[in-house]
């Protein structure tokens, strides 16, 4: 192991359940978000180099006020807390296996900024079937959790230990939830599995998507949205592609 690496895991370790207080501005509406270099150590550093840049750009061409908006695989919630200052009026669920992260969500939501916006926490992981599976803490940022079957991804680092979580299907959450206008996915290798789980949500809803598109499952993610008469567009070029990249658009025609 280099000095670096070893200097790395040091910090993560020493990092473990710290918390702190960050913010986020979008629209020239600032909210504030509870987080945790246990999650990734990039919410460290100062400004907006903190938090995936992606997400908030996303939400802020996406996102329109009063919009519902449900958030699979929340992490700390920067996806959230942007939908949130966007949609102003919307109900926004944030899904969120790990019962630690669900709780600095609650802690987030509570926050007098988001009074007029319901964010809701469900700490369930999302799946193909109603069930419970073996869900893996990354040995490293909590950001890389993933349930077991799904074999998570190699920044994982390994499981620091496993816990056992309820998983459903995305159509099982339409019985209880509001219709969604957009979805997000980032569930580290489990997102076939989601989709699924998801028919009706797909087809008859139609929301908009935002995934995390592992390579091994390109192709078939592709497949299914392109059978159900959606768009695949890159998020970067905003064009409409053949193929997924890491992280795609689902638009429905």
């Amino acid at each position: 192991m280099t000095p670096m690496n070893i200097f790395r895991t040091t910090i993560e370790r020493l990092s473990r359940e710290k918390i702190i207080k960050r913010s986020i501005s979008i629209d020239g509406k600032r909210g504030g978000l509870f987080a945790s270099p246990d999650a990734q150590l990039k919410y460290l550093k100062p400004g907006a180099n903190a938090f995936d840049q992606d997400l908030i750009e996303i939400a802020t061409e996406y996102i329109n006020r009063g919009d519902s908006v449900w958030d699979i695989g929340a992490n700390i919630g920067v996806f959230t807390v942007a939908c949130a200052l966007k949609s102003q009026t919307g109900s926004i669920v944030a899904i969120e296996a790990d019962t630690w992260l669900a709780g600095l969500l609650r802690k987030t939501a509570a926050r007098e900024e988001y009074s007029q916006c319901e964010i809701c926490v469900v700490p369930v992981a999302i799946a193909q079937s109603n069930s419970i599976a073996s869900f893996m803490v990354a040995a490293r940022g909590r950001a890389s959790n993933a349930l077991e079957i799904a074999r998570g991804r190699s920044q994982m680092g390994g499981a620091r230990e496993t816990q056992y979580v309820p998983t459903l299907t995305l159509d099982t959450l339409l019985n209880e939830l509001v219709e969604p206008d957009f979805v997000k996915i980032d569930i580290e290798g489990a997102e076939l599995m989601a989709l699924l789980g998801g028919s009706k949500l797909i087809n008859s809803i139609r929301p908009k998507f935002y995934i995390e598109v592992g390579e091994d499952v390109a192709e078939q993610i592709y497949k299914l949205f392109d059978e159900a008469n959606y768009r695949c567009i890159d998020p970067v070029s905003k064009q409409p592609i053949k193929q997924c990249v890491t992280n795609t658009l689902f638009i429905p025609r």
